[in-house]
């Protein structure tokens, strides 16, 4: 039964500065019996500046000193960053790392959408990717997949109990609502805990931000197998940390049939 922290947070345009968050967040988390670590999409460098310039490969300094904190803490690290892509673009990527992982998922589903085109500067993924932590299997998403319950019913397919969703969401009217609503679907679709690891909210610490850019709303919100809500932080930076059962999982898969009952696939 992993321990997972979720550290929402404001990232800056300054990976550096970003690094120094992420420090803080693991020795937070892992003080209080953290075994995973999860932060927000763009933990490496917030939306609304120029990603291509940044970017940088998993074997980079920034990913490698990402890979040293989590090895000081003998904790995984899940920590969204931008990598450079073959055309030019970037890839909008999670980096994995610690425990002996050091690999990245590439945001699958771009979020063109709500006047927003992830997809003039980021190339898509294609691939899921699963790790195990202590015997549980932990699958991947990023923020905007969250609307697609395909991606979480292949993870659940492929023994995950748990996906994690770090999240830079959108502002704007009902969009927190359409967040919740989304997290609590997508573990109901699949019986897994979904634990989704939002941006906060910069209004809450009055950083400057662009805003036409998914910035973050903060309300990092674990909801189980059966859609509930286990745990949800508010607006500003916090940090908390869970117990995943992935008994839970399989007791909802079992009472659900949302998977055993799918006639198309």
């Amino acid at each position: 039964m992993p321990r997972i922290g979720l550290c929402q947070l404001t990232s800056s345009a300054d990976p550096e500065v970003n690094l120094k968050l992420i420090r803080e967040g693991v020795a937070t988390a892992a003080a209080d019996g953290a075994r995973v670590v999860v932060f927000p999409e763009a933990a490496m460098v917030r939306f609304g500046v120029p990603l291509k310039p940044l970017a940088e490969p998993l074997d980079g300094p920034w990913a490698q000193a990402v890979a040293a904190i989590a090895e000081e803490y003998g904790v995984l690290v899940v920590a969204g960053m931008f990598t450079p892509a073959d055309d030019g673009r970037v890839r909008n990527t999670l980096l994995i790392t610690g425990l002996g992982e050091h690999r990245g998922y590439h945001k699958i589903h771009l979020y063109d959408a709500f006047g927003f085109r992830e997809s003039d500067t980021v190339a898509p993924g294609d691939q899921p990717v699963t790790v195990t932590v202590d015997g549980t299997v932990l699958g991947f998403a990023t923020c905007y997949d969250v609307r697609f319950p395909e991606l979480f019913r292949a993870l659940a397919d492929a023994g995950a109990a748990a996906v994690l969703l770090p999240t830079s969401w959108g502002a704007g009217e009902g969009k927190r609502d359409q967040w919740e609503v989304l997290v609590r679907a997508r573990a109901l679709d699949s019986g897994c805990w979904v634990l989704g690891c939002g941006q906060a909210d910069p209004a809450a610490t009055g950083t400057e931000v662009n805003p036409k850019a998914p910035t973050g709303i903060g309300y990092s919100t674990v909801a189980d197998g059966f859609g509930r809500v286990r745990a949800q932080l508010g607006a500003a930076p916090e940090t908390v940390v869970v117990d995943i059962d992935p008994e839970v999982a399989e007791q909802a898969r079992a009472a659900t049939g949302a998977l055993a009952n799918r006639r198309l696939s």
